[in-house]
């Protein structure tokens, strides 16, 4: 009668495969990712030797199949996608890209969206300044818009805004360099059509969208600043255009609704712009968009 080894009718897990290791039939080994069964009783003979060894799994090519894609991705912010073949790299895009599909059939990439109304910045100014610059790269734009909100000085005074010209941007303030600013000065906050005064005709945009606020009342001002033409170096008239209101502790007022030139030379492309609150700090919130 037959004699059976229970012992023997069941896969014999070895681990990893040893050259001076015995193996028997059914015995299971590792091998570079892969497993193998012999199936001849031997010593030394590599599981990739068929005469003595069968294999049971095979291990995926790196890169190509998903087991291992460390050599595939090799840089930070690398990604993996699968083209015709199989698994591809695709490194990381330049910063502000966004990934964009081919559509079915073909392969994703990086791109830039397209706009024409693009948001540059945010900054909230929390007291601890008289100035808040805005100094970006305009050259992709034909307007600036700065819009404000909740926008007051630390003590009574006026917020004004002012323009820069030049590679680093030099804010011009005099008042006899006709070179900033028209006309639009609004210093009597209260007044039915506010006041202008020719003494700083040149070096303001407006003065006023904050005055006599101080902290601790209930009181903001909002609005938005647009200057136009910001790169023309060809004569092309640079202008701007503000309107805002704001509140007081006698209710709201409207402060202005104004528009004018910006004197700068024709030659200089705008390069900045700045809010100041001259003798006290500014606190507010400031969305910088450009506009192509």
């Amino acid at each position: 009668m037959a004699t059976i080894n229970l012992g023997a009718i069941k896969f014999n897990w070895q681990g990893a495969y040893a050259g001076g290791t015995a193996y028997a039939v059914d015995d299971v080994v590792s091998y570079n990712g892969s497993s193998y069964i012999c199936k001849l009783a031997s010593t030394g003979n590599l599981p990739t030797n068929t005469t003595y060894w069968d294999q049971m799994s095979s291990a995926g090519t790196n890169g190509t199949n998903g087991t291992d894609l460390t050599t595939t991705l090799t840089t930070q912010g690398d990604l993996v996608y699968r083209d015709g073949s199989g698994l591809q790299r695709l490194g990381a895009g330049t910063a502000g890209q966004v990934l964009q599909t081919g559509g079915a059939g073909a392969n994703p990439s990086w791109g830039t969206v397209s706009s024409d109304y693009v948001k540059i910045a945010s900054v909230t100014a929390t007291g601890t300044a008289s100035t808040v610059n805005f100094e970006y790269d305009f050259t992709p734009y034909k307007n600036i818009i700065v819009k404000y909100y909740d926008t007051y000085p630390s003590t009574q005074n006026s917020i004004e805004f002012r323009v820069a010209i030049g590679a680093t941007p030099t804010y011009l303030s005099g008042a006899s360099d006709y070179a900033v600013l028209g006309y639009g000065r609004y210093d009597n906050f209260s007044g039915a059509n506010g006041s202008q005064s020719s003494s700083n005709q040149y070096n303001r945009i407006i003065s006023s969208i904050g005055w006599a606020q101080n902290t601790g009342q209930s009181t903001t001002s909002f609005g938005s600043l647009e200057i136009y033409n910001v790169n023309s170096t060809s004569g092309l008239y640079k202008g701007y255009r503000v309107d805002g209101s704001a509140s007081e502790a006698g209710g709201y007022r409207i402060i202005m609704n104004v528009g004018g030139w910006i004197q700068a030379s024709a030659s200089d492309a705008i390069t900045g712009i700045q809010c100041l609150a001259s003798g006290s700090n500014i606190y507010g919130i400031f969305n910088v968009y450009g506009v192509k």
